[in-house]
């Protein structure tokens, strides 16, 4: 369903929601292609709930207080261009990257590269099924990360799922030949400690350096022993990608972490990171790891330091992501409430869990200081079935401005000005309504991305879609041009 969402009980201006194109493309087939994915690697999507919470759901949607079922609202400045559904591979829609006219987009059952040339009329180029949660991916020049973070019988793409307490199963980082988009090679693997949940470049002339951000050790698995307390280091010379092996493996927490309940009640013990985010011009990172927010040098990129370390034991349950602004004097972490598998934008759970903390880097040097200012949480009210929290987003590079777009799973898409670090305010959104009345239900966007004037969300249920902003306080991004773009290493928009 697609329609105009009127209703006063929102507070909201709405734009009328064009058509999606459902652009079923050309499948393309490559490298193995034999496998057939794995439930165990599709990730849970449906929790049922009760007739009350039913009837709260249906009720909302009468009331106007929410969109109806697959209904597309969204702010006036915001146009919906197009949606690719899903095709060959079918399981849960992850991250992007960009590079050039091409988007290539994760899913737990391999990766699928779109041209974006026409942002209007995205056309596959290739789907690669490779099994393998969560898929996590990235790319540079001619080659692309691909992470696995479920327990495989080998590293080939035809594995199948195998229990992690077995010596011989395998986790860790995949990397593709891009060189032929049409065509991607599955060229390199290499095994990590617990395997790689996300990861992270750092790109170099002759090599790139992958951090792996991995957690949950167990004394019964064991390639994934406690203390769980780092990240493990790739080094991948651009060459001889076959070569890529793990160079280090830098603690982070010496004192263990934050410790989680029941000393901070509600919070996640520290057993490795979510995610890290890079800016390789500053040489800065920021790290999301469980229950500690850190910020620290990869000057050397081998051997990470550690500048300063936060905890939020009040309203943070799990740090899963980092965002530096332009200037690095900023960072957003996002809390993953709920582990991405809640409804948590709703009265109950409130404005200040499951939501972005924003802090201010002060200081210099070594020397530098995240000082917390506030926290924003988009205030559009999602239904009790709908999976919400704040999830992966981007910059929108806009000088004298801190404007950033951002998935909320089913809370959709939002554009929102963190220039006044404790006044932060949402400026645009987009969303579809429940998936269903009857389920607690996993979709909405797991990526939010601006690139090249447009903005790229990869949908876990519904697909691929393109939006395009037109805001006078963005618009100045749309002359900012990028050959390449995975978020979680940041580029210097205004500097190169």
């Amino acid at each position: 369903m697609i329609s105009l969402h009127t209703s006063p009980a929102r507070r909201r201006r709405l734009g009328v929601a064009t058509a999606a194109a459902g652009l079923l493309a050309t499948l393309l087939m490559a490298g193995p292609a034999a496998a057939t994915p794995d439930p165990g690697d599709r990730g849970a999507a449906r929790t049922g709930i009760s007739a009350t919470q039913q009837a709260e759901a249906e009720a909302a949607i009468r009331s106007g207080e929410v969109p109806g079922v697959d209904e597309i609202v969204h702010s006036s400045n915001i146009t919906h261009l197009a949606n690719v559904p899903k095709d060959a591979l079918k399981g849960l829609n992850t991250d992007l990257a960009f590079q050039g006219k091409y988007a290539f987009a994760g899913n737990y059952d391999g990766f699928r590269i779109f041209d974006i040339s026409n942002p209007r009329s995205p056309r596959t180029v290739s789907q690669v099924l490779c099994p393998g949660s969560q898929n996590d991916i990235s790319v540079s020049g001619d080659l692309l990360f691909l992470s696995t973070d479920s327990s495989r019988s080998d590293n080939s793409c035809t594995s199948t799922t195998q229990p992690a307490t077995e010596k011989s199963s395998w986790e860790g980082m995949k990397v593709f030949d891009i060189s032929d988009k049409r065509n991607p090679k599955y060229v390199a693997a290499v095994e990590t400690a617990c395997g790689s949940h996300t990861h992270t470049l750092v790109p170099e002339r002759k090599n790139v350096y992958v951090y792996v951000s991995s957690y949950s050790p167990s004394a019964t698995f064991p390639d994934c022993q406690p203390p769980h307390d780092g990240i493990s280091v790739i080094k991948v010379p651009r060459n001889a990608p076959e070569k890529a092996a793990v160079v280090n493996f830098p603690v982070l927490f010496p004192d263990g972490g934050n410790p989680g309940a029941p000393e901070n009640p509600g919070v996640s013990r520290t057993t490795g990171c979510h995610d890290i985010t890079v800016l390789p011009s500053k040489d800065l990172a920021a790290g999301a790891c469980m229950g500690d927010g850190l910020l620290f040098s990869i000057k050397d990129p081998e051997n990470p330091k550690i500048i300063d370390r936060v905890q939020d034991n009040v309203n943070f349950a799990f740090w899963h992501s980092a965002t530096f602004n332009q200037t690095t004097d900023k960072v957003v972490f996002t809390d993953e409430l709920g582990g991405g598998g809640a409804a948590t934008c709703n009265e109950e759970i409130g404005p200040k869990r499951g939501a972005n903390g924003i802090y201010d880097i002060v200081g210099r040097g070594d020397h530098r200081k995240l000082v917390f200012r506030s926290y924003f949480k988009i205030d559009r009210p999602q239904a009790d079935t709908e999976v919400c929290v704040a999830h992966n987003g981007s910059i929108i590079p806009v000088k004298g401005r801190d404007l950033m777009v951002q998935a909320w799973y089913q809370g959709g898409v939002s554009v929102w000005d963190f220039t006044d670090s404790s006044r932060p305010k949402e400026i645009g959104y987009f969303e579809r309504g429940p998936v269903t009345t009857d389920a607690v239900t996993t979709a909405g966007p797991w990526s939010a991305y601006y690139y090249n004037g447009y903005i790229y969300s990869n949908d876990i249920a519904k697909g691929f879609d393109v939006l395009k902003l037109d805001d006078r306080r963005t618009d100045p991004a749309k002359r900012v041009r990028l050959d390449e773009l995975n978020v979680q290493t940041q580029p210097e928009y205004f500097g190169r």
